[in-house]
């Protein structure tokens, strides 16, 4: 949901960049859907696109977590794409089918819980791979994750009907490079290190193969201590981030990834912060 991305969302704005943060259908403050099997990737990139033409402008840099960047996969290889820089947050060419079946056995739950205090405890151990995170952090994304329970209690906030698309169950990866090999914009991989939905093998074709990484426009930034999928809410995540996206005082630490046609590609592991 947008409200999970508002430490990354104040940083870009902060740095002048004018900041759209969505809730996808059935998320969040956007209207659930009149059935679950509604919920596909052309209504949801359907949506996304209206929203775009409503902003008035030619182009969008694009971060996208897990799904978010499936669906900027799909928007930056349309022909006339929008896109102009692309960021996917532990999402690639190559998806793990067991990551996703796990991903399917969780939304398929009907979660409730007495208080939020016991929701943000169950995000703190579910959650756990999003990395090191302070007590604020945690307490934010609990906050924005709860909905009243008509029958008592906090749920989650999302339409349970999502979970439809894990209904038949996956075994085999979903293969996405003939999107990949559409896309020309630059683009920016992050991967947790321990991530079981984006492996390193896929991010080292990614940086070889398609038009994007013949063109010396992709980089990879590899994230310690966390797995699928990096918060962003970190100093050092969001400074690679500014830095993709040539916004001003980014850290300069952090190896700058090439955007521009012609950049060497590169792959950094890029330690991350300890929460106080």
């Amino acid at each position: 949901m947008g409200r999970d991305f508002d430490v990354l969302a104040a940083a870009l704005a902060e740095a002048g960049a004018r900041v759209i943060v969505p809730d996808l259908p059935g998320r969040g403050r956007s209207e659930w859907l009149a059935s679950p099997a509604h919920y596909t990737d052309r209504a949801y990139t359907g949506a996304l696109s209206t929203l775009i033409a409503r902003l008035d402008v030619e182009l969008v840099d694009w971060i996208g977590t897990s799904l978010g960047g499936h669906l900027g996969m799909l928007m930056a290889a349309e022909h006339g794409s929008p896109i102009s820089r692309l960021v996917l947050n532990d999402f690639g060419a190559r998806v793990s089918a067991a990551a996703l079946r796990r991903i399917g056995a969780y939304l398929s739950r009907r979660w409730r819980f007495e208080s939020i205090e016991e929701l943000e405890a169950h995000l703190r151990d579910i959650h756990e791979p999003f990395g090191q995170l302070t007590d604020a952090q945690w307490k934010h994304l609990a906050h924005h994750s709860a909905a009243r329970d008509p029958a008592g209690g906090f749920r989650f906030h999302f339409d349970p009907g999502i979970a439809r698309r894990f209904a038949i169950p996956i075994y085999m990866d979903i293969v996405l490079w003939h999107l990949w090999e559409k896309i020309t914009c630059p683009v920016l991989v992050l991967r947790g290190e321990d991530s079981d939905l984006l492996t390193t093998a896929t991010t080292n074709e990614m940086l070889e193969r398609g038009p994007a990484a013949k063109l010396g426009r992709v980089s990879v930034v590899e994230i310690a201590e966390c797995g699928h999928a990096p918060a962003l809410m970190d100093d050092q995540q969001i400074a690679v981030i500014k830095d993709f996206l040539q916004l001003p005082e980014t850290s300069k630490s952090a190896s700058r990834p090439g955007a521009a046609p012609g950049a060497k590609t590169s792959s950094v592991r890029l330690p991350l912060a300890r929460a106080s």
